[in-house]
């Protein structure tokens, strides 16, 4: 009878418990998704663009990831109360002769064509976003807001003009470059190392001339030492519009603390990745690397591809990914690097870049109708509203601002 009595009290006990924990995570769910509705929230990365390029791709629908439909359409942003994005025009890197460049510049023009006739056929729930302003008026009017940057710097070749030619189609940002080294510096991620040791000098002359035209000059994807060259030369504070933290994850493409550091006294914000292997040391999985890497093989590591072989290379790409489902990090993995930069950096100096089809997404989170996580997780860590409002759009836009005003004050 006693044992009886004593497991039927510790029954109860463990029912009042879940009970108890299931009522006070309701009002902390209420008191963040109250949160997410109120603040404008920015994302300033995702590859979506790439998509536009295909014919059964439509973003002014409901898509599903989980079948190959991407992570971003304009419906599921409004599902995820995300208020505005950078769509990015990616452009891999290529050989670096006259052929090389005026194929990069016609697919980025391309990519700049696709997002204007996409916006224009979609202009009753989305439109085109060109300063620090305009994303709180699009917001307004119930619209998401589309800003537009370009990943790596590929496109611009050797000619500087070429930078106020992608500024006036809506670039505001250019990611210097990506996972190779080009004209401008070196990448954090080239196999054949170090090229310029940092900045090229036409390099420097890209950076002034973003900061002439009030372009965010985007630190991801380039090397340490490119990285202290930009500080070094820019008259404006900049952006690492899709990276993590080093000391949480050591991977070359994310920030370590000195930088993190640096970076803050520049005026700057590191937007955090949520790239999963970014964000986590990815668990074995051996299946899933040796598929990886006979695809690369077979498409050349992806490099040199014309627009209709890099669509089989990614449609391949897509199918491996549901066949050996990524092994994921989670909503609180990110938030650790949130923590992270905050400790070391402070709060004014940390946003989201999602890298949404680009790699990015991580398991509770693996789309844009999930955002509303990540503010649940600041709050239950205790980030008050207003640091979460400068995590999700407040430094950001600052930066965006200064860039403008300084841009303004030298012309």
């Amino acid at each position: 009878m006693k044992l009886y009595r004593s497991v039927y009290y510790i029954l109860l006990l463990s029912i009042c418990c879940l009970t108890s924990c299931q009522m006070s995570e309701k009002p902390l769910d209420e008191k963040a998704d109250t949160i997410h509705e109120k603040i404008f929230t920015i994302d300033t990365h995702c590859d979506t663009p790439m998509r536009l390029l295909r014919s059964d791709y439509n973003p002014g629908e409901r898509n599903d990831p989980y079948q190959g439909g991407g992570r971003v359409d304009f419906i599921r942003m409004k599902d995820g109360g995300l208020d505005a994005i950078f769509f990015a025009v990616f452009v891999g890197q290529g050989e670096r002769t006259p052929e090389g460049y005026e194929r990069a510049k016609n697919l980025a023009l391309s990519v700049f064509e696709e997002i204007e006739k996409t916006l224009e056929e979609h202009s009753g729930i989305a439109e085109i976003a060109l300063d620090s302003d305009d994303g709180y008026e699009i917001e307004k009017k119930g619209k998401r807001a589309i800003y537009i940057g370009l990943e790596n710097g590929y496109p611009v070749g050797k000619d500087l003009n070429m930078i106020e030619k992608y500024y006036d189609l809506g670039a505001r940002y250019i990611t210097l470059c990506h996972t190779r080294n080009n004209d401008i510096c070196d990448s954090s991620n080239d196999r054949g190392g170090v090229e310029h040791n940092g900045l090229s000098d036409f390099g420097k002359e890209v950076v002034r001339e973003m900061n002439r035209l009030g372009m965010i000059v985007d630190v991801s994807h380039i090397s340490d030492e490119s990285f202290y060259d930009v500080l070094e030369i820019s008259a404006a504070p900049v952006i690492a519009s899709h990276s993590c933290a080093r000391a949480i994850c050591d991977n070359p493409r994310n920030l370590d603390d000195e930088m993190l550091k640096k970076l803050a006294e520049n005026g700057g914000v590191i937007q955090m990745c949520i790239l999963s292997s970014y964000v986590k040391e990815p668990e074995p999985f051996p299946e899933r690397d040796s598929a990886r890497a006979a695809l690369r093989e077979k498409w050349g590591s992806f490099r040199d591809l014309g627009e209709e072989e890099l669509q089989k290379a990614r449609e391949e790409f897509y199918a491996l990914d549901r066949e050996f489902p990524p092994k994921l990090a989670t909503v609180s993995d990110v938030v650790d690097h949130v923590d992270h930069i905050v400790e070391v950096a402070g709060i004014d100096h940390v946003g989201i870049g999602t890298d949404f089809d680009g790699g990015g997404g991580v398991k509770d989170c693996y789309d844009v109708s999930q955002m509303g996580n990540i503010t649940r997780e600041l709050v239950r860590r205790g980030y008050s509203a207003k640091e979460i409002e400068k995590i999700w759009g407040g430094n950001f836009m600052r930066v965006f601002r200064n860039v403008e005003e300084i841009a303004r004050e030298g012309s």
